[in-house]
């Protein structure tokens, strides 16, 4: 494990035998007595059950590693996986929403339209982010770059990582509920490929409002619902107590959706999650990208909104 982590309440147990290891290094140097073969085999057993451990994470853990602070965010993966980003700002009607962020960019010599929700991880950064909660400028903001690259053929790539559309007064007053919808709409009318990403956290419409696409992925430790499991239970219980055992009813993970073709698959995470190595996540990422864009390259825009009309209609459909 990477000490310069905080360990999740779970994670405890992996940073004990860790220690133990560090122990037992310590005692071979000091003393001179040759432990290298009980290092070797506590350093396996502890590799094991890791795996063993992230393999098997609740809804509720995997939260925690889905809002860990070091996570990677939009802007970090566009250093990571583009060249020649260009941000696009404003929507036109004098604001600049910066919870949503966009622009131009090249991955691997192919020119994208990239647009994502962006967190903070400083005070400072959250107050200009607004804790990656879009205002409904942001919403017209990405809409006016959904119809630029609509003109320009330019395929589109969604990043989330949203609690939530902002929940304000004032968000609701300037039109929150109809910025969001106005997306989804338009969205599913686009004759260029798009394809979203859950980084993080996608929560109710602030996320479905950027991922009306052809192609949804998750990250292997993300979630996406309707609501935060917070939230659901406030709801249910009165009480954010019960959040783990909304989590577990909610269906968040991504292991969940794909089972329920919600999504269209699953972004490797390093072990213990994307913050362990960002450059390993951003190269699935890319990989994933750019697979799904060949994959529609040669489809017609009346095709690609066909495809995105029935991915769409498919969902929810039950046999009794």
């Amino acid at each position: 494990m990477n000490k310069q982590f905080t360990p999740l309440e779970f994670e405890k147990s992996i940073y004990q035998i860790e220690d133990k290891i560090e122990e037992l290094k310590k005692l071979s140097s000091e003393t001179g007595i040759n432990l290298d073969d009980q290092v070797k085999l506590l350093t396996n057993q502890a590799f094991e059950f890791k795996k063993q451990l992230y393999s098997s994470l609740t809804p509720s853990q995997k939260l925690q590693i889905a809002r860990h602070a070091k996570r990677p965010t939009f802007l970090d993966y566009v250093s990571l996986i583009t060249t020649d980003w260009l941000e696009l700002h404003g929507d036109r009607a004098g604001t600049d929403d910066r919870a949503i962020i966009g622009g131009v960019a090249q991955i691997d010599g192919k020119s994208v339209m990239l647009i994502g929700t962006q967190k903070g991880r400083t005070t400072k950064e959250n107050i200009e982010y607004n804790f990656g909660m879009p205002q409904p400028e942001g919403y017209r903001k990405a809409l006016r770059l959904f119809y630029h690259a609509d003109r320009f053929n330019l395929p589109i790539i969604t990043l989330i990582d949203t609690p939530g559309a902002y929940p304000g007064i004032k968000a609701e007053q300037t039109g929150q509920g109809t910025a969001i919808a106005v997306n989804l709409r338009e969205m599913a009318k686009l004759e260029t490929p798009i394809v979203s990403v859950i980084l993080g956290e996608g929560c109710s419409g602030g996320a479905l409002g950027l991922a009306v696409s052809n192609r949804v992925y998750m990250f292997e430790h993300s979630l996406y619902t309707v609501i935060s499991p917070e939230g659901c239970a406030s709801i249910l219980w009165r009480s954010a107590d019960m959040a783990s055992t909304a989590a577990e009813n909610l269906k968040i993970t991504s292991d969940d959706l794909l089972q329920m073709e919600i999504i269209d698959g699953i972004i490797k995470e390093p072990l213990g999650g994307a913050h362990y190595d960002w450059d390993f996540a951003a190269a699935e990422l890319k990989n994933t990208v750019l697979e799904s864009i060949d994959e529609m390259s040669g489809m017609s825009g009346t095709e690609l909104k066909s495809d995105r009309h029935e991915k769409f209609r498919r969902m929810g459909v039950f046999i009794e």
